[in-house]
């Protein structure tokens, strides 16, 4: 296909960035796509993504990417949600700079330097802006400093799924980055910081914001080999405040706390919930349910004999069905204070929300992870994205490849 995007899909899950841009468009084409669970005999997240798209044509990996960066062929598009770990860095007299072992930012980097797409859509949970907390921003500041060095504008944005409409008040960051010579990234060369943020950028129609800054949340942070030779540096000696969007052009990165504009639509939990549910949802004695997610007061006693108080808030039960429900966690579906529990509309009798329920909180179509246990259907459903999310992410990538 001549105006076929190709696209490499790392730390793959069940699909999320692939169901996602290919509902955006035919022309997102992915050719490569990885998926392992270390140390897991079921690889359930694999085998249910083979199963969608084992005849699709593509490569489906379900190895180390480590083992596999040298198989990855050249594309256009590279998206992948990958973990917030300890991104620190060392001198090596034998390999220069290296990083933690074990850390997947490093395999993402490496493939970026090998193959040099001209765009990357990466998500992660948003506390990454501020790992770790002996060093805020550090991990961030390393991501970045890897970009500028490896030739990329960048944006990020974190963005509540509930904020633009969809059923989960789920929040991420993501990250995009386009090739400084593409014709996106000349373009932002010429606009003003605020301007991107508010009107021009990769996100700023898909997700608008509020145009008026917040006061004293705003900075501007040098991160280019003038102030820090090398990520060594970085690694030994940066701390900056990353708000939840930000620009990063010519090794200068401003970055902001926004407010989203909110949907004027919304989708709320009673929305996903299915009808004639199975019995086994349902849920009789609530007594636990109640406790674990009451708010309590606890003393407790440290190993050294030190005595202190552990205190957490209430969470609704049940949960209200005239909003988007909470963040689904890979717990989902246990007996655990993050999990759901509803008061059924029809039956008028609490349950648990069913897998369907769960990937409909997610965008997905129903039944996309049958075949795998219940517990690894929430489970997954709890790492996954927010597919519409991506879809609006992908029809923003088809305009700015055409110079939009």
């Amino acid at each position: 296909m001549v105006d076929e995007i190709r696209v490499v899909e790392l730390f793959a899950g069940v699909g999320g960035f692939r169901v996602g841009l290919e509902e955006a468009s035919s022309r997102f084409t992915t050719i490569w796509a990885n998926q392992w669970e270390p140390g897991k005999k079921d690889q359930f997240a694999f085998n249910c993504y083979n199963r969608h798209f084992v005849d699709s044509g593509s490569v489906n990996v379900n190895n180390d990417i480590g083992k596999e960066i040298n198989n990855v062929p050249g594309h256009d598009l590279l998206v992948g949600g990958f973990p917030c770990q300890d991104y620190s860095v060392a001198s090596s007299n034998a390999k220069g700079i290296e990083g933690k072992k074990g850390v997947l930012w490093w395999h993402i980097n490496e493939i970026l330097q090998k193959r040099s797409p001209k765009y990357m859509i990466l998500e992660n949970v948003d506390r990454l802006l501020k790992s770790p907390v002996p060093q805020r921003g550090r991990d961030f500041g390393i991501i970045l400093r890897c970009l500028v060095d490896d030739g990329y504008y960048v944006e990020w944005r974190v963005v509540n799924a509930a904020d633009y409409g969809l059923p989960q008040k789920r929040r991420r960051v993501f990250i995009f980055a386009c090739k400084n010579d593409t014709p996106f990234a000349r373009l932002m060369e010429e606009i003003h910081y605020e301007d991107i943020i508010n009107s021009k950028g990769f996100f700023a129609k898909t997700f608008p914001v509020n145009r008026i800054p917040i006061q004293k949340k705003v900075s501007e942070i040098k991160i280019g080999p003038k102030q820090f030779s090398t990520l060594v540096d970085i690694s030994d000696s940066f701390e900056g405040k990353f708000y939840n969007s930000g620009i990063m052009k010519d090794n200068v990165v401003y970055t902001r706390e926004c407010i989203p504009v909110k949907s004027k639509k919304m989708t709320t939990l009673g929305d996903v919930l299915q009808q004639d549910v199975d019995e086994k949802y349902y849920v009789d004695d609530t007594t636990n349910w109640q406790y674990l997610k009451g708010s309590k007061r606890i003393q407790r006693t440290r190993k050294d004999g030190a005595e202190y108080c552990y205190s957490e808030g209430s969470i609704p039960f049940p949960d209200n069905l005239d909003t988007p429900g909470r963040t689904m966690l890979t717990s989902e579906g246990t007996m655990n204070r993050s999990s759901h529990i509803i008061l059924d509309p029809e039956t008028k009798r609490y349950r648990k929300l069913t897998p369907i329920e769960c990937e409909r909180l997610n965008g997905f179509p129903d039944n996309w992870t049958e075949g795998m246990s219940e517990r690894s259907r929430y489970f997954t459903m709890g790492n996954a994205l927010v597919v519409p999310l991506i879809k609006k992410m992908g029809e923003r990538i088809l305009e700015i490849n055409k110079g939009l």
